[in-house]
């Protein structure tokens, strides 16, 4: 079997291709790796200009080694084996976006420390309890999120779409958007009449 790409080796492909170097750039993709990159090694602490960091579709199993991406604030991770989401608090100050479909994240322990996280696209994961999707709210900016085809969702939506939306927004009541659709809150009065 071949041997991962490491990000240095991914890094200097990328240099190469794009004549710059990564530790000024402000936008680094790193996606689709031939072989995978299996690990956030220590070179990704170089990207201190980063802002969106693209490493999807690769193998990668552990958020790791973002302390030295002071401005990243969009970071790609979806199609991987990420199976929490340890490792997050390095750059719980700046990320705004994370896109995390299709791992296999089951629980969403440490995701409170992303203050400043407006969107979330984690679809297609193992999420199953409301336990874990409640930690959600404790996220102050979080508008956006895309949940659709975790256990959880699937299991409302096989009954009725409405009853998902209906459930979720009650647990996060600060939604604007979920699973691509703006979220139409009732006003107080309307409630009985349906």
């Amino acid at each position: 079997m071949a041997k991962a790409t490491t990000i240095k080796e991914a890094l200097a492909r990328w240099e190469e291709k794009n004549g710059q170097k990564a530790s000024e750039a402000k936008e680094v993709k790193l996606y689709a790796q031939i072989p995978p990159v299996e690990k956030m090694d220590a070179s990704l602490s170089t990207l201190g200009n980063c802002e969106k960091l693209s490493l999807s579709t690769n193998c990668i199993e552990k958020i790791a080694n973002l302390n030295g991406l002071k401005n990243l604030r969009i970071l790609s991770l979806g199609r991987n084996n990420i199976k929490n989401l340890n490792g997050l608090e390095a750059v719980g100050d700046t990320l705004e976006e994370l896109w995390i479909s299709y791992n296999l994240i089951e629980k969403l322990k440490g995701i409170h420390v992303m203050k400043k996280l407006k969107i979330l696209y984690m679809s297609n994961n193992l999420v199953k309890d409301w336990a874990e999707f409640v930690r959600l709210a404790d996220l102050p900016l979080l508008e956006d999120l895309v949940f659709v085809g975790n256990p959880l969702e699937e299991k409302y939506s096989a009954d009725q779409q409405s009853s998902w939306v209906e459930e979720a927004t009650k647990r996060v009541p600060r939604l604007k958007k979920l699973d691509g659709v703006p979220v139409i809150k009732q006003e107080e009065g309307e409630e009985g009449e349906n």
